[in-house]
Order: C-alpha cells, then structure tokens, then sequence
C-alpha cells in the first residue's frame, strides 16, 4: 500500500493457493498460523499437524493400500495449476472484428496461462466447456510446460514453436512417460477450467481410445464420479480403411461431466419432422397423431399379473417372467379413455398409446450419435474447404454439426461456451450458426496457441503462419457467410413475416503476453523506499493505455466483453468500462478539476497510474475528493 492510502492493483493471475487457504481457514480456523515468504514477509499458512488433528478420523498417512490414480508427474501438474503468473492479456484491435459491438472474445496464447488470467473474470460463469485436446496417438504435439521435463530432456525433444518462441514436443510412443507427459498437460487445465464453469455448467471432451481410460480418472478426480453424464460414442467415419490389420476404427468419445448432478439438467434435442415421423395416427383417434409402447416389462411385479381380453375375445397374459406395466385398476383407465391399442385386427398384445400432443418439444439425447444427424469427418474437411478457398488448410477438423448438437442439448439465450483447444474454431462457427437459427445470444470464449504452421503445409501455402490465424480467419469468413444467408433469406421473407436478426459474428482479439508491470511492481522487497518513489513510471515503455485497461479488468474481474467507451475531459483521456462501472485514467498530472469531474460521475471503480500525481499530498488530496464526491467508489492506483 502506498503512503497516501491509495491501494494497488496486484497486475498478476489469482494465486489459487491463496484461495485453498482461505477455503481451509473458512472451515478450520484454528489451523491457520502465519509464516515468511520467500521475501521474509508475513503471510497465511496452514499448519498441518493442527489440520490432521481435525481430521484423524479420516487422514490417511503413508503408504496404506487405496483407490488412487497418479503417474509421474502429478504432483507438479497440481502445484502447476495453482501457480501464479505476471502475465496479461493485451487487446489487439486492428485484427479483431466489430470490436465495439461483439461480446465475444478470441485468445491468442498458451491456454494454461488463458485459464488462469480467466480465473476471476469468467468464475462460476460459463454454461458448457467443449475441448478437442491432442489424442495422444503419438504422433501428436503436446504444450511443453515447464514441469514436463527437465532442461536436458527438453532440448534433445522434436519440438514446435509458437510465435514467442514458446515449444511442444512430440509425445511418441517410446517415450517413458508417453502417458504421464500427457496426463501432466491436461490436468491442471481441466482444474482450472472445473472453477470457470457454473454450478449447472458442463464440459464435453473429444478422445479416442489411447487416452479414454486415464481421461476418465482424470475427469473423475476433478469433477467428481457422481458429476459423470454420459459417454457419447461419434461415428466420424463410414467407410472401413482396408489398409488396417486388425479393426477400422470408426468412432471417437466425447466425454461428458457437469459440475453439479443435482441442478444439471439436459434441454434435450428440438423435436423434428424426422423425429415426430413415428407418429400416425392408425384408428382417426382425435387426439391425433401417436405411438405406441409394449405394456409388459420385467422383472416380474405378481400384483400386476392379470388376464387382459381383446377386442376379438382373446386372453391374453404377459409373457414368462414379465407383468404388465400397469396395474389392473390403472389399466381400465387407459381402456376407458382409448389409450389401449389391440393392433388393426383388435387381436395383437395391448400396447399403450403415447400422443405427439403430449410430449416434450425436446428428445433425449441417445449416447450413439450416428453421422446422418451430426455430420463425420469428410463433412468437416468439404466444410472446411469451403470456407476457405478449397484448400485443406488443417487435419481432423470437427464438424459444425456436431459442435452444434453439443450447444443445442446444454445453452441457450445468453450463455458464455469456452474453448480452450480451439484450432480451426469450429466451435466458434457452431454458436454463430446456433443463434442464427434459433435468435439466441450465446457468447464464445476461444483459446489458441499460435503453433505454427509446417512450411510444406497448405495452411503455409496459404499464408497461414500458425492455427491461430486459421482459427480467426474462420470466424471472419464463416460470419459474414451466415450473415449473406440470413440477409439473403429476409428478402425472400414475405411482408408478414419476421426478419431474421444476424447474430454477433464478431470478436474482440486479446494474445497472452507479458504483464504491463516493470518488474519492480511485483519485486518491491529487492529495492529501497528512496528508489522506488525516484522511479518515473513503473509501467513498461511500450504499453499503451488499452493495454493497462485489459489487465486491469483482469485484475478486477470484469468479463473481458464490457462495452468500453473514451471519452474526453478538458483533454485528458478517460476510458470507461459498462456504463461507469469502471472509470480509469492513465495520463500524468492530472488536475484536480479533472478528478473532481470523474469523481462527480460515481464510478463503483476508478484506477489512477501512479505517475498520474505530482507527489504523495497530490494521493492524498484524490482521496479526500473521492470521499467527498464519491464515498462508495473502490479507488485504486497501478
């Protein structure tokens, strides 16, 4: 805290250690005491002979036999997820779209260090999470994070580079911990992306079978056994590959938990024309159309076995070791009122009749998804090459389809859908074409490393550098594809009829980066009190005032997607986040006129640099106008 009172921004990812903590000491007071840092400061700790004491009745201690799952590894992914990072996320306008007008939000950079700087802003927030991770099949390159490997092994790898010089490494089936390095990566994002999701949130996962199986325990660890919803088995292929020595595989999983089974619900599928064909509508009843379902089910109930006669006078009882559904009493209802159907001839076993008026205008969703009603792997490369020019400019794509039955089942209206493992954003395309079709506001969230592109590759060809210019690229071309169609279908529409609202086909672009912060802001213990207040400024040179803004939205934890407005007063610069919900100004020596005039708009937060005063009585003078003007304002300074 400075001398004048005035607090400051931390400027890095939340600590989730510092929140276990706080979780513990909400539980167990008692156990919390105090220890140095690193930089001799006090700080909250846990003592843990105190926390096993709580627990004796349950702590186990040593090697004694248990279910557990680990590998090599999963220790460090576990502190990994927790770490704190100096990083940002630095908006990049002039390649986004729409940026004023779009809620939604494209990451450029390592989606680890995207979840954590996510960590406040987007909590509890997002209703479905849908990730495409490497399968592992080795051959795949996985993210190098740096308790993979140790620096010997890290450089003798075959390594790819993302623009910033960041590498992945290919994970090959020789390795020692082929599956351990993969397991490492994974984990602490999902940790991470558990926290994003809402309370009725879900997360869909594609795999195949080399790393079902640890996916499974991984996802069952983070989110909970009791949260596992289904195993969705996608047919993404239909035609045998004769060339393979064993079995043609034709299928890939999408794994699927929720954060809470107990307020988790699925909408289900929009009924169709397909889907209501079953029903007709046999005997004129008034009712309309229906079908129809067998009485007899099993295991035996003996109160519910009883003769049932036929229209043409047979007897007829349910088959051996089976009752009816119904019982007797029950059963003359559904006679009375003309749900019971004898077959054509009056003679066949009494089924019961179900209307199309009564039902849901959903399905439940099956766990077979078959091709004709999601769409395969050739269909995702003709999509792809559609869009872009008839060149295959990357592998495996997943096609709209499919993304969109995932979205279709779980959100609607305006919920936030991440993806983290975005490649040619498919994801993004579905939401787009989702809210097309059914006027809803969805939002999406896209995370991608720019890993780049082989040089013989057509993507390279192309003029593609790495994924991440293929994935925004899509977006542009795909939005302003359902755009021509939407407008397209509205001059055909008669003059009764509703027109069709495009959706937001936009997207703000935002790439990881270092923090704006020099590194005395987060050092002050390694320097004097005199130096410090000798510094200028300590922002680095060539961060600008949007710069500052993003990562003080972070900071705060403000979705990134806020309507941001400039505005002028008497020359001086002031950025303004949600109709004042955050007012900040970066320039220097600003006049108390002007603060008084910020102060007068009662902002629930307004945020200073330090340079903005001419000394600590300047600090002191602000606060005193903001108490005056603006007593509920949280004012801080960077």
């Amino acid at each position: 805290m400075s001398k004048s009172g005035l607090k400051n921004l931390k400027m890095k990812s939340v600590d989730m250690t510092d929140q276990n903590i706080e979780k513990i000491a909400d539980l167990f007071p008692g156990v919390i005491t105090e220890i140095e840092d690193e930089d001799g400061n006090l700080k909250k700790g846990i003592d843990f002979d105190l926390l096993k004491q709580e627990l004796s009745a349950d702590f186990i201690e040593g090697r004694e036999e248990r279910y557990d799952f680990t590998w090599v590894g999963k220790r460090q992914a576990i502190i990994e997820a927790n770490r704190p990072i100096n990083k940002t996320l630095r908006p990049c306008m002039e390649e986004s779209k729409d940026w004023e007008n779009t809620e939604n939000i494209y990451i450029e950079g390592d989606n680890l260090d995207a979840l954590k700087l996510l960590q406040e802003s987007y909590l509890n927030s997002l209703k479905m999470i849908y990730i495409d991770p490497p399968y592992n099949t080795g051959k795949d390159f996985i993210y190098n994070d740096r308790f993979v490997m140790d620096s010997d092994e890290y450089d003798e790898e075959t390594c790819a580079y993302d623009e910033a010089g960041n590498r992945m490494f290919k994970n090959s089936k020789d390795r020692g911990r082929y599956h351990s390095d993969w397991c490492s990566m994974l984990y602490p994002r999902l940790k991470l992306a558990h926290n994003l999701l809402r309370d009725d949130g879900v997360i869909f996962v594609s795999i195949d079978d080399h790393e079902v199986h640890n996916l499974r325990k991984i996802m069952d660890e983070i989110f909970g056994e009791e949260n596992f919803v289904a195993n969705i088995v996608w047919q993404r292929a239909f035609s045998p590959v004769n060339l393979k020595k064993k079995f043609s595989e034709s299928h890939d999983y999408i794994i699927c938990y929720c954060k809470e089974a107990e307020i988790f619900t699925v909408l289900g599928l929009k009924r169709t024309e397909t889907s209501s064909g079953r029903y007709s509508n046999y005997d004129s009843d008034p009712r309309g159309p229906w079908t129809s379902t067998d009485l007899s089910v099993g295991p035996v109930n003996r109160a519910n076995v009883y003769p049932i006669k036929t229209p043409s006078g047979r007897i007829i009882s349910p088959p051996e070791g089976r009752c009816w559904v119904l019982s007797k009493e029950r059963f003359n209802q559904k006679l009375l009122d003309k749900r019971i159907w004898f077959g054509k001839n009056g003679d066949n076993t009494p089924r019961l009749k179900t209307f199309l008026m009564e039902v849901k205008s959903r399905i439940t969703p099956m766990t077979f998804w078959v091709r004709e009603d999601t769409g395969d792997s050739q269909e995702a490369t003709r999509e792809l090459k559609l869009i872009f020019d008839g060149k295959l400019i990357i592998d495996y794509p997943k096609p709209t389809r499919l993304l969109k039955r995932l979205g279709e089942i779980i959100s609607q209206n305006d919920d936030i859908i991440l993806d983290f493992f975005s490649g040619s954003a498919t994801t993004a395309h579905a939401v787009m074409k989702l809210n097309s079709e059914d006027g809803g506001n969805r939002k999406f969230i896209m995370v991608q490393l720019p890993e780049a592109c082989d040089e013989k590759s057509d993507a390279y060809k192309a003029g593609f550098k790495n994924i991440a210019e293929i994935g925004k690229e899509r977006i542009r071309r795909a939005g302003e594809q359902i755009k021509n169609e939407i407008e397209a279908e509205n001059k055909q529409a008669t003059l009764d009829g509703e027109p069709k609202k495009v959706p937001d086909i936009g997207f703000r672009l935002l790439k990881v980066d270092d923090t704006n912060m020099k590194d005395v802001y987060y050092s002050a213990g390694e320097y004097s009190q005199e130096t410090i207040e000798g510094l200028v400024d300590n922002v680095k040179e060539d961060r600008k005032d949007i710069d500052l803004l993003y990562q003080i939205i972070l900071d705060w934890g403000l979705p990134l997607n806020h309507r941001h407005e400039i505005e002028e007063i008497d020359g001086f610069t002031i950025h303004i986040v949600d109709n004042d919900s955050l007012v900040a100004c970066f320039e220097s020596n600003i006049p108390e006129s002007v603060m008084r005039k910020i102060a007068e708009k009662k902002p629930l937060r307004a945020v200073f640099r330090d340079g903005s005063f001419r000394d600590s009585p300047g600090k002191l003078n602000i606060e005193g106008i903001f108490k005056t003007i603006a007593p509920d304002t949280k004012l801080r300074v960077i």
